[in-house]
């Protein structure tokens, strides 16, 4: 018989790791749509902080493994998907940063509930 609960935490070992290379990904993703957006430095600091802080806050539990964390992580990604969905159709200067923030954040978005579909309890 093969043993099935170490393919599921190899999986999920996989799925953590690339969580976190996309949440830096899409950290530096929203560093560069803010600065070369053409916005003023106060917007420009308000958007990188909308648009960091969110993924910032993530860390330290992604980073424990904390199943928790990967739920509500889903939710930190929302102003990224919103933010590049309606750059790509006003903002023709950021169109092809926008079209990554959006691969980005629903890449992002998968990994984190594939992790949560590879660690849970019961039931499997």
């Amino acid at each position: 018989m093969v043993d099935e609960s170490h393919d599921f935490a190899k999986g999920a070992g996989h799925a953590r790791l690339v969580a976190l290379t996309l949440v830096f990904a899409l950290a530096g993703t929203s560093l560069l749509a803010a600065f070369f957006g053409g916005r003023s430095p106060v917007s420009f600091w308000l958007l990188v902080l909308l648009l960091v802080a969110p993924l910032v806050a993530t860390l330290p539990g992604l980073l424990r493994s904390n199943r928790r964390t990967f739920a509500w992580a889903t939710l930190c990604v929302t102003p990224h998907f919103v933010y590049a969905l309606t750059e790509a159709v006003a903002n023709p200067a950021i169109r092809l940063l926008a079209a990554a923030m959006l691969g980005l954040s629903l890449g992002l978005v998968v990994t984190l509930v594939a992790y949560l579909r590879l660690t849970r309890t019961g039931g499997r």
